[in-house]
């Protein structure tokens, strides 16, 4: 169950916080990577950081910066890392396919740095089960619909627009967990 107190910027800066860092390259990283669909303003980042910091998630040090600077540098407590892996770890839910697929990209793409590499195949098998378990309703919708046509032309549409949506994302699970499957043996036959 995800902590009531931590917002989804919450996780996305503790995930950044595998690796120390200072405000400012938490910003950095908001403003120029993927990550940008969240806030990169201080107004956001750092009275995210100060809750995590009062939760006990991360600590803060000063450290000397370049030249006379000095910056506060955050990493992730014992506690922030287990936090971490707990959220990670856990199993995706139908609600979250419905409503918080990048919530569960989010997990994903921190998965394998902060809870190693089975978490990320569990959480990959965890999306692939509730989207084969979630796609056969949609077809239902869709059936039903077009039977009965009650469903206008753009309704249509835009259910078979989220339908293919999932099934592209399943697709992408299975390919993702083949990935997986393969890297081992790619790995010895490098050592070989």
């Amino acid at each position: 169950m995800k902590n009531a107190g931590i917002s989804r910027l919450g996780y996305a800066l503790l995930g950044l916080l595998t690796k120390p860092a200072s405000g400012y390259d938490l910003r950095k990283i908001f403003s120029t990577t993927a990550m940008m669909t969240y806030s990169d303003s201080p107004g956001a980042i750092y009275p995210g950081l100060r809750r995590l910091q009062q939760q006990g998630f991360i600590r803060g040090s000063i450290e000397n910066g370049a030249g006379l600077r000095r910056r506060q540098v955050f990493r992730l407590t014992a506690r922030g890392a287990a936090e971490l892996r707990a959220w990670i770890t856990r199993p995706v839910t139908q609600d979250e396919v419905i409503r918080g697929l990048d919530g569960v990209m989010l997990r994903f793409a921190f998965s394998e740095k902060a809870a190693g590499r089975q978490a990320s195949i569990g959480l990959l098998k965890s999306l692939q089960a509730e989207l084969t378990s979630y796609l056969p309703a949609l077809h239902e919708q869709r059936t039903a619909g077009m039977a009965m046509a009650a469903m206008p032309t753009s309704g249509s549409l835009a259910l078979e627009s989220g339908i293919r949506s999932y099934e592209t994302l399943l697709r992408w699970t299975k390919d993702a967990l083949a990935v997986y499957a393969r890297e081992p043996r790619r790995k010895k036959g490098k050592a070989s």
